[in-house]
């Protein structure tokens, strides 16, 4: 979350980088997308543990951070008697892990390219296009602000304003009352219409952006198109990170400490075989 909070401080305080006139400059090219095989989001996964086991205190050292940060949210909601609240900000940083995940794909653009790589490469990463990567998470934080406030309005449409109850009353009244059960239902499906429409804003947007001289426009578009061109095997991969980073979430977020490196080592290796060097 403070990579997030510091990329979108420097996009808006640097200005434009060169060669890019505003968010649609003179980087804006149409890259090739490849089709890829339907079972390819798993080569992501083993390409992402080759990573992680070659630089494996530096990942480590990531997601300990990430989990870290995740269980002081938890510790300040629960503090709060904002237990029920979890569960929907858990939903909510699956929205903006795409840009939490930047130095992890940053450590993979430098194994790649046989450049040196320390601890400080990926807690503070340097750009040509930071000003494009907060432009992007600008968007990914609206689209969790979005789902924040769709979650609310589905909860005060089915119980009212009867206020945000503790977690230990809310689990109950979610699983066991009809309007609880009504509201898992179509919260599930409009939370998930939200999430896929991110997920293909954003499946290899940031990545792109740290990989190539081009603008925010040309890396969401190119991300839809790449969902689009290959629909399955990224719809598999969708259901990979949702399943995986609910068991890290389901272990009390302590198996994210594993789970979020490796997916953020694999979205990088997810871009490449995407849109690579042909493109």
């Amino acid at each position: 979350m403070l990579q997030l909070m510091v990329l979108l401080w420097e996009g808006l305080t640097m200005g434009v980088p060169a060669g890019n006139t505003g968010v649609t400059g003179a980087a804006a090219v149409e890259l090739v997308v490849r089709r890829i095989r339907p079972d390819q989001p798993w080569r992501w996964l083993e390409a992402g543990w080759a990573d992680m086991r070659i630089v494996p205190a530096i990942s480590l050292t990531y997601g300990i951070a990430f989990l870290l940060a995740s269980l002081s949210l938890v510790a300040v909601l629960l503090f709060a008697n904002l237990g029920a609240l979890v569960p929907v900000m858990a939903a909510g940083f699956l929205l903006v892990g795409p840009m939490l995940a930047v130095g992890l794909y940053e450590a993979s653009r430098r194994l790649e390219a046989g450049m040196p790589l320390h601890l400080a490469d990926v807690a503070f990463v340097s750009s040509r296009n930071i000003s494009q990567l907060a432009f992007v998470g600008a968007m990914l934080a609206a689209a969790m602000l979005i789902w924040l406030q769709v979650a609310g309005w589905l909860f005060a449409l089915f119980f009212g304003s009867v206020g945000i109850p503790p977690l230990s009353d809310f689990a109950p009244m979610l699983l066991l009352t009809q309007r609880g059960l009504a509201m898992l239902v179509i919260g599930s499906a409009v939370g998930g219409a939200i999430a896929f429409a991110v997920f293909a804003i954003s499946a290899i947007s940031v990545p792109l952006l740290l990989a190539r001289d081009i603008d925010a426009v040309t890396a969401v578009t190119t991300s839809i198109r790449a969902v689009r061109l290959n629909f399955w095997p990224m719809l598999l991969w969708a259901w990979i990170v949702a399943l995986l980073t609910a068991f890290g979430i389901a272990t009390w977020f302590l198996g994210l400490a594993v789970i979020f490196p490796l997916l953020g080592h694999a979205t990088w290796h997810a871009q490449r075989a995407l849109v690579g060097d042909d493109a």
